[in-house]
């Protein structure tokens, strides 16, 4: 491997040891570093260990076994930046993309530092200018000047290291997710300190501690933090991906969220206030869960850029067809290959990592079928999914599923086993349709379809927790419901918008869903006029208050609580800007609606009835339900023919605590433009009802005896209890 700005240490001292070739990454040892990485197509892979001044020092791995490279490292200490260099075919037809010129980072490391830049070196063929190039050339000009460095870090510093004790473990039944993004969350929030706003240190300050426990929000869910970088054509359009779906480096937390005090000291001190500000929420009683990216990596597509796995090892690292072509089931470019162990193991090391080194409480896994993809697809009985659940640390986590990707059959909503949890589209686009798109029909003089499952049949459905997704022995809290999801529009977009406004994105409005489930409630966007508001204005208390009362673990959109918009932006993963960040100024509105999220997420609290989704802790799931009945406005029960009525919007859904010994709740829902009076069920054991909340305000009763007539408003949902 020829090398102008290289020292090579071939001297008798510096004769490598014998490294065994477990575990995988670079491991601090006496004068250096045991270095193993997986390589399995290669022919040499060098360490180099970088000065600060550019020039390297080269130590070749001497042994390999089963495609792990092994060797000591002599002078690779804590604080030394670092890569590879390896040398082998070229021929990209065939996933050899060998390029000694090309210096990689190292997949397991757990720091990282400097930034690839848009300059043709970065890739592993020749390209020209405009960065199109023939990929049957190798390009052989040195990459780096120009790419990230690994950079090894030591343990963390022993009042670090989580503790047994220090998770909250907040069950399944009492769990509420709120997804958020680290910067998206306090950029604009005026009472956390300037210097903290947009990090990770923000996260733990007292303004958000506060916000998230008066909420009711048990556990965070973070948007990707594994440090990531843009897509070439992003950047060439002077934007951003702020997402961070683009993952560079698996084990190292990304750099850009940390302070500029913690960024100047370096990635060690990155890493550790990314564990203080984990620390610190769990002391408040907060799970932290990380969305991760392990389905594909910034390499992009064939002819992206050369920075980790494609120099390593494309033909293995890489999921390709029977044909021996790429093969791309995420839409990014390219898909890790969970067919070849060697992936499988560095995934499942890195989550370890994330868990036992840095506390987290779990992981929602973006496109997770990619992740269960073999030979013949995807498959529940997958090697990944049964490791997940058997593995000693991660099945004592929560693990959710995003249930789908873009390959053949990937819709695969339903059907991960045990202990996994999963979004739930179904119950997304059901209470969307139910409370939007039923409401537009009917607003145009039609009625809204119910064949299919469609109307009350598929609001109960979803109210009950999804058993026509779910299969009864996973649990009822299988489901992760949510309306809204950083994907897509706001809840307060969703009632103002019906088409996307993703102008600012550079794609021509091409990007993003065109079929959003929205409602705009008459004009498009914003408005003055005070009827349209009100409409806008009850339909999100709508959601939200089935969201929260539904079976299930309810998942909030951070800003969702108090209605922030992206002016109808549906796509904002490349808006760096006020577009994404979450802006504090609230309005009279804001703070109404913010009232009555925390009022919705007490009632969910204070009724187990709620939560626990007729499931008796430590016993299994009774079929079918005995804890829900369902009345008409008439309050008598809901009949075969009553289901299937074409222009029924009203029901009234029992969640009965009776065999519990414990208050009942009964939701009154009236999905159509007239106000309903709605007689009470009239059942034995169930004292007067209590009025608790309402989508539409006014008068209620003090309480209700079964048999009373409650006048109940068009297109609201109200809260009634026994105690």
């Amino acid at each position: 491997m020829p090398a102008p700005t290289t020292d090579r240490d071939d001297s008798p001292a510096a004769a490598p040891r014998r490294v065994r070739p477990h575990p995988l990454g670079v491991t601090p040892r006496g004068d250096g570093a045991d270095v193993a990485v997986f390589a399995a197509h290669a022919d040499a892979v060098e360490v180099c260990v970088l000065a600060a001044d550019g020039t390297e020092v080269r130590t070749g791995l001497p042994d390999v076994e089963h495609g792990v490279w092994t060797g000591h490292v002599p002078g690779l200490r804590p604080g030394s930046s670092y890569g590879f260099r390896v040398a082998g075919r070229w021929d990209p037809e065939r996933g050899l993309r060998h390029n000694p010129a090309k210096l990689l980072l190292d997949p397991y490391a757990r720091g990282i530092t400097g930034e690839v830049a848009l300059r043709p070196e970065i890739f592993g063929h020749v390209v020209d200018e405009d960065l199109q190039g023939d990929l049957a050339v190798a390009d052989r000009r040195d990459s780096a000047p120009h790419v990230p460095r690994s950079v090894l870090l030591d343990a963390l510093p022993e009042d670090l290291r989580p503790t047994a004790g220090e998770r909250p473990r907040v069950p399944w039944a009492d769990t509420v997710v709120y997804e958020a993004h680290v910067k998206g969350l306090t950029r604009l929030l005026p009472s956390v300190p300037e210097e903290l706003r947009g990090t990770y240190a923000g996260l733990a300050t007292p303004a958000v501690l506060e916000h998230l426990t008066g909420l009711g929000v048990t556990t965070l869910e973070l948007l990707p933090v594994h440090a990531s970088t843009s897509e070439l054509a992003l950047r060439r359009r002077g934007l951003v991906n702020y997402w961070g779906y683009n993952t560079l480096a698996f084990n190292a937390p990304h750099a850009a969220y940390a302070t500029a005090a913690a960024r100047a000291a370096g990635p060690a001190a990155v890493r550790e206030e990314f564990r203080r500000a984990v620390r610190d929420l769990h002391a408040a009683g907060i799970e932290v869960l990380l969305d991760v990216v392990y389905n594909h990596t910034a390499e992009e597509g064939p002819d992206g850029p050369h920075l980790s796995l494609r120099g390593l090892d494309d033909a293995s690292y890489y999921l390709r067809d029977a044909g021996g072509r790429p093969f791309d089931v995420t839409g990014c470019g390219n898909s890790l290959n969970f067919s070849e162990r060697r992936v499988l193991q560095f995934t499942l090391d890195s989550l370890r990592y994330w868990v036992e080194d840095l506390g987290v409480d779990g992981f929602r896994f973006d496109l997770m079928p990619t992740l269960a993809r073999g030979p013949g697809g995807f498959s529940p009985d997958h090697a990944f999914l049964s490791a997940l659940g058997t593995d000693p640390v991660l099945a004592d986590t929560k693990l959710v599923a995003e249930p789908w990707d873009i390959g053949p059959f990937g819709w695969r909503t339903g059907q991960f086993p045990q202990p996994l949890h999963e979004w739930n589209d179904r119950f997304r686009d059901g209470v969307r349709r139910f409370w939007l798109t039923d409401a537009r029909e009917i607003a145009a003089g039609h009625q809204p379809p119910v064949a299919g499952g469609r109307g009350l049949q598929e609001f109960a459905t979803r109210f009950a927790g999804s058993a026509d997704t779910f299969e009864p022995r996973r649990g009822r809290l299988t489901s992760v419901n949510f309306v809204t999801a950083h994907d897509g529009f706001t809840l307060a977009d969703l009632v103002a918008y019906d088409r996307k406004h993703n102008e600012a994105n550079g794609e021509g409005n091409r990007d993003g869903s065109d079929g959003d489930t929205s409602y705009n409630h008459g004009p498009e966007g914003e408005t003055d006029d005070a009827a349209v508001l009100d409409r806008r204005r009850a339909a999100v208390r709508n959601l939200l208050a089935t969201l929260v009362l539904s079976s299930g673990v309810p998942m909030l959109t951070a800003g969702d609580e108090f209605g922030r918009s992206q002016g109808g932006n549906n796509n904002a993963y490349c808006q760096d800007t006020p577009v994404s960040w979450i802006d504090w100024d609230l309005q009279d509105w804001q703070r109404a609606l913010l009232a009555d999220t925390r009022e919705l997420l007490a009632l969910r609290r204070r009724y187990r009835v709620l939560r626990e989704a007729g499931v008796v802790p430590g016993k299994p799931p009774r079929e079918p339900r005995q804890d829900l009945l369902w009345f008409a406005e008439d309050g008598a029960a809901m009949s075969v023919e009553r289901w299937h009525e074409p222009n029924r919007r009203v029901l009234q859904v029992l969640v009965d605590g009776r065999e519990r010994d414990e208050p009942s709740v009964l939701v009154v829902v009236v999905a159509g433009p007239a106000d309903t009076d709605v007689v009470l069920p009239t059942l034995d054991g169930l004292p007067a009802w209590l009025p608790r909340w309402s989508s539409v305000p006014g008068d209620r009763p003090d309480s209700a005896a079964g048999g009373t007539t409650l006048p109940s408003p068009a297109w609201s949902v109200s809260v009634l209890a026994t105690a």
